[in-house]
């Protein structure tokens, strides 16, 4: 596979980038690449020999790791990639070598858009048939599931408010088009836009005062604020830190499922990614130790009954 442009027959510019497919190994700079996409989909981790972090949402991953399956690789040193059919990234600004390829998800505004991604990764094991039937299972399920939430929500929709705590006091409003997407698919109803800003400073009365009545007409609160320590973190409900920016995007038939789960709770659904601090649901650990299959077998997308 080529990608880019050509002046002349035989004469390659720079900005050219070519790969050999099907892959024969590959690395990722695993400090912001989603790596379930590799995991539980089309490639698999077989052939995965480099990292740039330990920090992964994937017990396989790290049990390759620490068995040397793996290295790990200075991610500021773009030279040490070019052994490697390809060097997936996720963040572009980098210096970027001509094996390198850019893997961006996030970039997309809806969760659906996000998970198509893997017909990208489809290309580079020549396996585009295999990720389109994924996507397509995946796309069936997350819609399966918004009709199953139209039907719990009757004429009644929880407003929802995703939230975020910054330091000295300050709380702000989550509008980023995804999250509020997710609540509009799960039956519930986005905190409303008429209100004047998005940031609120607790230290300030006006500003706090503001806030609580805001809130006075919430049925839900997300909390999204980011902490070094998820297992003593108490506020209000969180999300599973790691694994929202890895798992999340490739599986958002799941986070649907959870959302639907805390918006109208029945008590039958463990959630993956939402926990609720009020009722003493605590985080998930990953380590090596809990891979117990066949890491040369990528899996397959969780299919929620629906």
């Amino acid at each position: 596979m080529i990608q880019g442009w050509q002046q002349e027959q035989n004469i390659a510019p720079t900005r050219i980038k070519s790969f050999v497919i099907p892959l024969s190994n590959y690395s990722a700079d695993t400090y912001s690449f989603p790596v379930s996409f590799l995991e539980v989909r089309i490639i698999g981790f077989w052939s995965m020999k480099g990292i740039t972090s330990d920090s992964v949402a994937s017990e396989c991953a790290l049990k390759l790791y620490e068995t040397g399956e793996i290295e790990m690789m200075n991610r500021s040193e773009p030279q040490q990639f070019s052994e490697f059919g390809a060097h997936f990234i996720s963040e572009t600004d980098q210096p970027q070598a001509c094996n390198f390829a850019n893997f961006v998800p996030l970039v997309e505004d809806y969760p659906l858009q996000r998970a198509e991604w893997i017909k990208f990764l489809g290309v580079f094991a020549n396996l585009e048939t295999r990720a389109n039937k994924v996507y397509d299972a995946i796309k069936e399920n997350y819609l399966c599931l918004t009709k199953v939430a139209a039907s719990k929500n009757g004429s009644f929709k929880p407003i929802v408010a995703w939230m975020q705590y910054y330091d000295s006091g300050i709380w702000s409003f989550t509008k980023e088009t995804c999250k509020l997407k997710y609540v509009e698919d799960a039956g519930g109803e986005n905190i409303d836009n008429s209100i004047s800003k998005i940031t609120y400073n607790t230290s300030n009365p006006d500003d706090s005062e503001e806030l609580h009545a805001i809130l006075c007409t919430v049925d839900v609160v997300i909390d999204e604020t980011y902490t070094l320590d998820p297992a003593g973190y108490n506020q209000v409900q969180n999300l599973t830190t790691l694994d929202w920016n890895d798992g999340a995007v490739s599986q958002p038939q799941l986070v649907l499922a959870d959302l639907i789960e805390v918006l109208f709770p029945n008590g039958n659904y463990s959630t993956t990614y939402f926990r609720n601090i009020a009722k003493g649901e605590g985080i998930v650990s990953i380590g090596a130790n809990m891979c117990e299959r066949d890491i040369s077998t990528p899996l397959e997308p969780t299919i929620l009954s629906c």
